[in-house]
């Protein structure tokens, strides 16, 4: 009894041994395949609600969330027929969101945000019109 208890305590430790290195083999694997993930640039999918990147040039439209893309849109369609800036009222009609305060509100904050991260101008009259510039963003690491 003695002996066959030793002879499955071995075979345990022995287990034990084979899996710790399996584990730490793994491990480098897939430490190494991660740096290597982390050397490319990933470039996420917009989703609904997401940051809006400060503008660059070289940078696509499509980092913009679909809701900020069309906004974007309906300014950028107006400015080249020469009709002048847009009021927040007038893009929500031409999404077809109706004229509540909410959608309207909802609209111009999201405008805004593209106007303050140098997607849009923001007028005085506090119209949006189509243009963009880079702007300074807070924390950012000045590129050599």
């Amino acid at each position: 009894m003695l002996e066959a208890a030793e002879i499955e305590l071995d075979r345990r430790v022995i287990a034990r041994e084979e899996l710790v290195e399996a584990l730490a083999a793994s491990a480098a694997e897939t430490t190494a395949v991660t740096g290597a993930e982390a050397e490319q640039e990933i470039v996420p999918s917009p989703v609904p609600g997401s940051i809006v990147p400060a503008w660059r040039g070289g940078l696509p439209v499509t980092v913009l969330a679909p809701d900020y893309q069309q906004i974007l849109g309906v300014v950028e369609e107006r400015d080249p027929t020469g009709q002048g800036p847009l009021k927040a009222r007038d893009i929500t009609v031409k999404l077809g969101l109706g004229t509540t305060s909410a959608k309207v509100e909802g609209v111009r904050s999201k405008a805004r945000r593209l106007a303050e991260r140098g997607w849009l101008v923001q007028e005085t009259s506090g119209m949006f019109s189509a243009g963009r510039r880079p702007v300074a963003v807070p924390d950012a690491v000045p590129s050599a």
